[in-house]
């Protein structure tokens, strides 16, 4: 069994950096490899990548020019040599048996394997898995390992997701019909790295409007109530953003969530309404389209 890490990245050399010392101290890993793919990255990305090309566990750099996670991806799995996909993000820190963890979970076996994601926000924080870490989700691209064949014979991410969210549950839904197994292994937990400081709001709004859009290609594509249901893309939550999410409340939100004065938990509820809102808007926008 020869593992293929995969790691999409763009402009966030740091991060890159710390993940892949991460991934030079695992303790009883099966042979695996590691491939970053820069997805159009102006910042030091590939210096910090041919820093390891003669590490324990060398990494290969793999360029794709057009930002598209999907692409880039996909672009990653087209020159990986083995039997098995695990993919991270490149903001992560690894434990020292993750891979080991999901090779472990992935023998004799044709499954779809994901881990505990522990959102944490800095390296020094090393928090164990809880029962609030557990998902459902068939498959998530920031912790997850797969058969390569599985991954080829579904036609691996759908490239027209070419904006925020989605890519990875589209794909997943297609490996479910597929009739592929699916295991939460609780030991294959990574740490992700989120700081409160990092994401600006700006940042996070655009996320959710892109979000939106890319729902409704998932709906288009596969027009199921579960998919409905699953993207938010329902009558239900479409009837809320039409007549209970006025603008004047979406300001609102927004302003608490920016003043200065608002007490920390105020300001952490109204950001997260705020970006819901947000949603809930561009997904009745999109589907008046």
């Amino acid at each position: 069994m020869l593992f293929s890490v995969i790691i999409a990245t763009r402009n966030r050399a740091a991060e890159l950096a710390q993940a892949l010392e991460s991934l030079q101290r695992q303790d009883g890993a099966p042979a695996f490899e590691i491939l970053v793919v820069d997805n159009g990255s102006t910042d030091e990305t590939q210096l910090v990548t041919a820093r390891f090309e003669r590490a324990t566990v060398p990494v290969r750099y793999v360029w794709e020019a057009r930002p598209n996670r999907a692409r880039a991806r996909n672009r990653g799995v087209e020159v990986a040599r083995g039997t098995h996909l695990l993919f991270c993000d490149d903001d992560v820190e690894l434990p020292r048996r993750w891979v080991a963890a999901h090779a472990s979970a992935q023998r004799n076996e044709r499954s779809v394997v994901n881990g505990p994601i522990l959102n944490v926000q800095s390296r020094l924080e090393r928090p164990s898995p809880r029962s609030a870490h557990y998902s459902r989700a068939f498959l998530c691209s920031c912790n997850v390992s797969l058969p390569t064949g599985a991954f080829i014979e579904a036609g691996g991410f759908d490239e027209s997701f070419d904006l925020y969210g989605w890519e990875d549950t589209e794909l997943g839904l297609r490996l479910r019909r597929m009739g592929l197994a699916w295991k939460f292994a609780w030991d294959a937990y990574l740490w992700h790295i989120k700081p409160v400081h990092e994401a600006s709001l700006a940042e996070e709004l655009r996320k959710a409007v892109e979000k939106a859009r890319m729902a409704r290609r998932f709906v288009t594509k596969h027009p199921s109530a579960r998919a409905r249901w699953a993207t938010g893309a329902h009558a239900l939550n479409l009837f809320r953003a039409r007549y209970f999410l006025p603008e004047r409340w979406l300001w609102l939100l927004g302003g608490l969530a920016t003043s200065a004065r608002a007490p920390r938990w105020l300001a952490a509820a109204a950001r997260t309404h705020l970006l819901d809102g947000i949603y809930a808007r561009e997904l009745l926008a999109v589907t008046r389209e």
